[in-house]
């Protein structure tokens, strides 16, 4: 089982998050907190794998906590959940080690997929979040990233190139698939042959090398299936 702290300062919003993770059959939440110096508190004991920490929170707000967390209890993984999407809340979650970004208008399915991510030891971002960074990125060294990206993309396959292009748009495997007219199982296949033949850790590196080798749904060069 995947054991969740859900920290959020309404109880109706830790209410909600609740049902929804506990309807997987892999994920209990074994603890609530209203504020992030609770969250740590409750995190410090043991017992927990990933935290799910709102950003605004009386006492601690959310990525205050993400840093303290990451020195009392380093072996929780931290989800960021928000309502606020702002690209410097993104790159603060990341920089401090957080596991993942989600907005509170995220689909149930993805905030499980995010949670059962965390646990594994991956990275996870909303679309919107994935683009933030992609941005954010953008203007720095792009040329040079550019140029060494397209290098590492020259191994994949036309179809694999394909699916990519759509993970640097920020795509969920389902949302890929049903613009590539294949199954989510197929997609999320795919998405695991790209990560090892790009020796990426998550699709969120590999999002953004997309992204830097300027790689477009539809602009592709003849290859492989």
């Amino acid at each position: 089982m995947i054991r969740v702290l859900v920290a959020d300062d309404e109880p109706l919003i830790r209410a909600g998050i609740r049902m929804i993770l506990t309807s997987a059959d892999d994920i209990d939440v074994v603890a609530e907190a209203g504020d992030g110096r609770e969250a740590v508190e409750r995190a410090r004991g043991g017992g927990v794998d990933v935290a799910l920490l709102d950003i605004q929170m009386p006492v601690m707000d959310g990525l205050t906590a993400l840093v303290e967390l990451g020195r009392a209890a380093p072996k929780v993984r931290v989800l960021i959940l928000t309502t606020f999407g702002e690209r410097d809340n993104v790159l603060r979650t990341l920089g401090h080690g957080g596991a993942g970004f989600l907005l509170k208008d995220s689909a149930p399915g993805e905030l499980i997929q995010a949670v059962r991510a965390a646990a594994a030891g991956d990275a996870y971002l909303s679309p919107a979040a994935t683009r933030h960074v992609a941005e954010a990125l953008s203007a720095t060294g792009a040329t040079t990233r550019g140029e060494a990206a397209r290098r590492r993309l020259d191994g994949l396959t036309t179809r694999e190139r394909e699916v990519l292009a759509l993970l640097g748009e920020g795509l969920s495997n389902a949302d890929a698939g049903r613009r590539l007219h294949m199954s989510e199982a197929t997609v999320k296949t795919y998405v695991s042959r790209i990560l090892t033949k790009l020796d990426c850790n998550n699709r969120v590196q590999a999002a953004l090398l997309a992204r830097d080798a300027g790689l477009q749904p539809g602009g592709f060069q003849p290859g492989g299936h």
